[in-house]
């Protein structure tokens, strides 16, 4: 028995033995159960949790903040986009895939949004649109106001996909058409376009409604827009839908200047 005691004793006088008053000191404040230490543990425990659950809140309400920048080829909001993030021009090139970005507005609270530029080919802005759609905080519909006038069945026709789509959803995004490139002669003007665009719909909305329904069950758009029996006004719809002229590209043609106030305002407003 001497010799098995000597030889614990001896184990612990090495290597053990430098620990052992750190090892008597924290079991010390185990059992006395310091106030002062625990309070300190729970402190940091809580800024801990506060930290991880502020970083959800903020993922979370970063994906609810998208804006989608919609519009046919050629409208400009690549550009547009490209503007809005870095006050510069660029030349750009036709999207086939979506771009995004956060974007500070210009308000005193320092809301940021998400900008998502979606690809305006035909064979593609519908597929990216269903794609994002459910998580738009706002949509900025861009128009070519200069090809307007040769373009508008065709702007009519994804724009009325849109507003459908858009009316379906339960966060019913803040909803803006922007007549660009209003630095161009012929543009026309967002009144007009107004105007035309609410023809349009309105011939849209008969044919559709003639047609013979889909077979698809589970879709659960309307089946037109506005008021039955009277000519179609975006006044009409249950969301509100603005409209704006901007130049992205910027007065005369200048490549250094742009004039997308407007747009920034539109955007801090609804951030």
């Amino acid at each position: 028995m001497a010799s098995a005691d000597s030889r614990r004793l001896g184990d612990g006088d090495g290597a053990g033995g430098a620990f052992q008053p750190y090892l008597d000191s924290l079991r010390q404040e185990l059992q006395q159960r310091d106030p002062t230490v625990l309070s300190v543990v729970v402190a940091l425990l809580a800024v801990l949790l506060t930290l991880v659950f502020w970083k959800l809140v903020r993922s979370r309400r970063s994906s609810q903040r998208a804006v989608l920048l919609l519009g046919l080829c050629d409208s400009g909001k690549t550009l547009l986009f490209v503007r809005l993030l870095t006050g510069h021009y660029r030349d750009t090139q036709t999207s086939i895939t979506d771009s995004s970005a956060t974007y500070r507005v210009n308000n005193n609270r320092g809301n940021s949004l998400t900008l998502i530029d979606l690809p305006g080919h035909e064979s593609l802005r519908l597929q990216f649109l269903e794609r994002f759609k459910t998580s738009a905080r706002a949509v900025v519909f861009v128009v070519d106001s200069a090809a307007f006038q040769r373009e508008v069945k065709d702007v009519a026709e994804f724009l009325y996909q849109v507003l459908i789509d858009s009316m379906s959803l339960k966060n019913t995004p803040s909803f803006l058409i922007a007549c660009n490139k209003q630095d161009i002669a012929m543009a026309k003007s967002a009144k007009l376009i107004q105007q035309q665009l609410e023809k349009e719909l309105n011939t849209l909305r008969v044919t559709r409604s003639a047609a013979p329904s889909t077979l698809d069950s589970s879709s659960t758009a309307p089946a037109q827009l506005g008021k039955k029996g009277k000519e179609f006004e975006f006044s009409q719809l249950p969301l509100k839908v603005e409209f704006l002229e901007c130049s992205a590209k910027g007065g005369r043609g200048d490549p250094g200047s742009a004039d997308i106030q407007d747009l920034e305002k539109w955007l801090a407003k609804i951030a």
